[in-house]
């Protein structure tokens, strides 16, 4: 099982890693927080405080075009906020 899908680069997430030592992913929805710390601490060499975990529904979207309403859905995922040890930080785009 596959645990990070991806990291959460928006701009909330970028001032909160700037102040707090604070990045988001998005994870399995299967997961626990001690499986997200581990696979955090394997992945980035980082040493985990705290794993706060949020599932977030699927919404059903809708618009309007000229022929008719469409409406589609949003999957639901499960979103983690890591917070590290104060020396710690994580540079996403160093691979780049």
């Amino acid at each position: 099982m596959n645990i990070i899908h991806k990291p959460v680069i928006t701009e909330k997430m970028t001032s909160q890693s700037d102040k707090f030592h604070r990045y988001g992913f998005y994870v399995d929805r299967r997961a626990n927080k001690l499986e997200i710390k581990q696979a955090v601490e394997k992945t980035y060499n980082v040493t985990v405080t705290n794993v706060r975990t949020l599932n977030t529904p699927g919404k059903v979207k809708r618009r309007t075009t000229r022929s008719r309403a469409m409406e589609g859905r949003v999957g639901k995922f499960k979103k983690a906020v890591v917070t590290l040890k104060d020396s710690d930080t994580i540079d996403f785009y160093s691979a780049i």
